[in-house]
């Protein structure tokens, strides 16, 4: 794809000569790096870029280098010194579009071009000027050989950002790009399905101390910022489904009232229908009960892990020695810090993401190198989860906390309620540099949870990670829930 020549500029040059925004990332492997189409790359490469700097020359997001002029990372392309692009002419799409963003909607259902509030420029700029500066990009982009070339390369459609405001709904590129349903009683998930989810939930009589936590709405929302979610109802079954590269599964049994071993074979069939015999088709997340009443049948099972519950009280308290080292960091935090609890609202959502990213960068250090491929790919698919929460989570029915040292926010969590005696915690970010906060903060979340009636904490599962799977084993659970998965079910 060569991007078009002729896009409008709202940013005057002047400007961006000042700026000390654009072209700098805090991490070398940003997703906000800009992404260069095949023929892009040539165009980069012909103006003077090494190639070296396109880890795949079919189509990429720029290799960036180390800051010389201070921390973090910058395009290679970049003029550090005279604030100047050197391949300005080939810049690529993503460049010319800026401060316009194209990107997916937060349910991952809609392409968008939106503002980014991070260009200083536009913070001085009337919405009308920008409304106007969209109308008149977008009208280039949705023309006919550009929506043609927009659709050959899907990965110039970046990923959803709570600091881009949308403008614009770009109805005919997202045509181009959403696959076709291969059924058309799916639906995508949005927050709108929460109640019905928690009714189908409530119907089929899931709910108890023991459930596995993902038998609840958030646990799989957030996750639609990586995986496109769908569902059908059918005789007042609710089917969830997922869609990942290799095809279609579910992360759930069907939810409702009819027998599940009919439902299940109903899930099979549909499978089969839109896969062919493939080995992606499956359905995870099944507790032992259920797993009891589907070995009568045909079907295979291996198990997902387990999730972890503890005793809300014990962990509320760390009393005793096999909870010496927990409260020994405890202690240690409370008495070299000073911290602000406050319960997560819209004005920490900035700070919640500059922790998140510091987080990440931490996890991805020297000092983590270790962390495995598997470890890196749940790192890679948590951030989309972790910004899908911050935007809206009373609508997905999230509730969050913030640690604040010094006015900066140094930890933050989130979870639900699962019943009204099951605290599940979903996500927990610590600063790694502060010794003994995450510690801290568990213990925080679970002596709020003891004062609003829970009696059992859900950690969920490892993720397979072994970090993780020790971390979780020190606090002494005293459940593992079974959790496995079913194949091979004969519709």
């Amino acid at each position: 794809m060569a991007a078009p020549t002729s896009l409008p500029q709202l940013v005057p040059s002047s400007v961006c000569f000042r700026c000390d925004v654009c072209c700098r990332f805090p991490e070398a492997d940003s997703f906000l790096r800009p992404y260069f189409t095949r023929r892009e790359i040539v165009a980069a490469v012909t103006h003077g870029l090494p190639p070296t700097s396109f880890p795949d020359r079919s189509g990429s997001q720029i290799d960036l280098k180390p800051n010389p002029s201070g921390e973090g990372y910058i395009c290679p392309a970049f003029d550090i010194t005279t604030s100047h692009c050197g391949i300005y002419e080939a810049r690529p799409l993503d460049c010319r579009l800026y401060p316009l963003v194209l990107m997916w909607n937060a349910a991952h259902t809609e392409v968008v071009l939106g503002w980014d509030t991070k260009c200083p420029f536009l913070t001085e700029t009337v919405p009308e000027t920008i409304a106007t500066h969209a109308k008149q990009v977008a009208d280039e982009l949705l023309a006919d050989d550009s929506l043609k070339r927009l659709a050959a390369n899907p990965w110039l459609i970046g990923r959803f950002q709570d600091d881009v405001v949308i403008v614009q709904s770009l109805p005919q590129l997202t045509a181009c790009l959403v696959p076709v349903l291969p059924d058309s009683r799916l639906r995508p998930l949005t927050p709108q399905d929460a109640s019905r989810f928690a009714q189908a939930v409530d119907r089929a009589q899931l709910l108890a101390d023991d459930a596995l936590a993902a038998y609840a709405f958030p646990y799989h929302f957030i996750w639609t910022a990586a995986l496109p979610y769908w569902w059908i109802e059918l005789d007042q079954m609710i089917f969830l489904f997922a869609r990942s590269l290799d095809g279609w599964f579910m992360p759930l049994i069907p939810l409702g009232a009819r027998p599940l071993d009919g439902a299940v074979r109903e899930a099979f069939r549909l499978m089969q229908e839109w896969n062919g015999q493939s080995p992606v088709n499956r359905i995870e997340n099944v507790m032992g009960l259920q797993k009891r009443v589907l070995e009568r049948g045909s079907g295979e099972f291996r198990s997902k892990g387990n999730d972890y519950l503890y005793h809300a009280e014990a962990l509320a308290q760390l009393a005793g020695d096999r909870y010496k080292s927990q409260r020994a960091l405890c202690n240690r935090v409370e008495r070299e810090r000073t911290m602000t609890v406050e319960p997560y609202r819209a004005h920490h959502r900035s700070g919640c993401l500059a922790l998140y990213n510091l987080w990440s960068s931490q996890k991805r250090s020297q000092e983590y190198q270790g962390y495995d491929s598997l470890g890196r790919m749940l790192l890679e698919d948590a951030e989309g989860a972790h910004r899908l929460a911050l935007v809206e989570p009373e609508r997905i029915g999230l509730s969050g906390t913030v640690i604040l040292m010094e006015n900066r926010i140094v930890a933050y969590t989130f979870g639900y309620w699962l019943t009204p005696r099951v605290w599940c915690v979903l996500l927990e970010i610590a600063d790694r540099s502060v010794s003994g906060l995450a510690q801290w903060l568990f213990r925080d979340t679970c002596r709020t949870a003891v004062n609003s009636g829970a009696t059992i904490i859900n950690a969920m599962d490892d993720a397979g990670l072994p970090g993780l799977r020790q971390a979780k084993r020190a606090y002494h659970p005293t459940t593992l829930i079974e959790n496995w998965i079913v194949t091979g079910i004969q519709p």
